[in-house]
């Protein structure tokens, strides 16, 4: 390939070394020399001066020579501006690519119909349709690339139009489940789909699939070790359950957060925010987005408790009050035990006095039973 490039630019410069060789040859002072004398030797039935056909060939043999000598030089940088340009458009989601190929396309129509209404003003007119061609290509293509979301929005929906009214409501099996990074770490997901209580397609963008691989590479051990379990989960919904997942490869470039990313993603594919992310969901639902929430989902499965209630439960620490003890049920539900602290280690019978229930889980207040009785 390098060999044809250096054939090819030394042609060129062979072509252009002899066109530079026509324009002495017709200005005034070339023609001067030929009748002044100078270079008046002539061919026998020849109109061509041998100084012109002399002209000639040097134009032509520098002109090559110079081709010949600067190829690797204009090669090189060829090669090194087009892997930057390959490399750049790898980068590129496919949205982007043929949305820029779209919007120059259009651009550059646009510019060649200006172009045209102004190429006979004189002096300025046959500068125009270049300007305009790169002035309007590139609004064009940054445009459209900034735009690509309803673009394609728009190109979806065209086929729709005339022929029947749209579904107003997306079925709950067709419509995307958008996934988070916590979420995805977390793992509980992984469980509550294989059950079949989640449907539909779920959907990872890259952008947090790039963030769960920046996580598991923290020289952080236990961020490196969540990274990796989400990595682990994702693999294990794609394979082993054999869940529809789609890495999504949309990206947003002009924002920076990846929690906002998330919210935009599933505002353009409207689609429902898988996370247990307490904040998420509240700026998720300001904005419009419907949150499938795991933690609210995990306390609206746990058993009702009531005040007055039995149970029993293994105290295994203090708590932040005086004389409190801390114990936990099998999901997980803290239980605090007034006068408690001297039952650490020790699995007693205890009444419920109280429950407390938030968005960041259930807490239960307890007394051991002998002091109730006692009292």
């Amino acid at each position: 390939m390098d060999k044809i490039l250096q054939f090819i630019i030394t042609l060129l410069t062979v072509i252009a070394g002899l066109m530079t060789a026509k324009w002495i040859s017709t200005s005034s002072y070339f023609a001067s020399l030929i009748s002044n004398g100078f270079l008046s030797v002539s061919f026998i039935n020849s109109g061509d001066t041998v100084a012109t056909i002399l002209l000639f060939v040097l134009g032509g043999l520098a002109g090559g020579a110079i081709g010949f000598v600067m190829s690797p030089f204009f090669i090189k940088h060829l090669w090194k501006f087009t892997y930057w340009v390959e490399a750049r458009l790898n980068k590129m989601p496919i949205y982007d690519v043929l949305a820029g190929a779209l919007g120059l396309a259009i651009g550059l129509i646009i510019s060649n119909l200006i172009g045209s209404a102004f190429m006979h003003i004189p002096i300025i007119g046959n500068y125009i349709p270049g300007i305009s061609s790169i002035i309007l290509g590139y609004l064009g293509m940054n445009i459209a690339i900034n735009k690509r979301e309803e673009l394609f929005l728009m190109m979806v929906s065209l086929p729709w139009k005339g022929k029947e009214k749209p579904r107003e409501k997306i079925s709950e099996a067709e419509q995307y489940k958008i996934l988070d990074t916590s979420v995805i770490i977390d793992g509980r997901i992984a469980d509550i789909c294989a059950s079949g209580f989640v449907e539909g397609l779920l959907v990872v963008p890259v952008f947090v699939l790039e963030e769960l691989q920046h996580i598991a590479d923290s020289s952080d051990l236990l961020k490196r070790n969540r990274g990796r379990r989400g990595l682990d989960i994702l693999n294990r919904m794609q394979k082993e359950l054999a869940l529809s997942v789609q890495i999504n490869d949309r990206d947003f470039d002009d924002i920076a957060e990846v929690d906002s990313k998330l919210v935009k993603l599933a505002q353009v594919m409207g689609g429902k925010l898988v996370t247990n992310d307490y904040n998420l969901n509240k700026v998720a639902e300001l904005q419009g987005v419907k949150v499938l929430n795991i933690n609210e989902l995990s306390n609206s499965v746990k058993p009702v408790v009531l005040p007055g209630e039995e149970m029993v439960v293994h105290v295994v620490k203090d708590g932040k009050e005086f004389g409190q003890g801390i114990g936990y049920l099998d999901d997980g539900t803290m239980i605090v035990v007034d006068s408690g602290k001297k039952h650490i280690g020790d699995t007693i019978g205890v009444l419920v006095t109280s429950v407390l229930q938030t968005a960041a889980g259930r807490m239960i207040f307890a007394k051991p039973k002998a002091m109730e009785k006692g009292a």
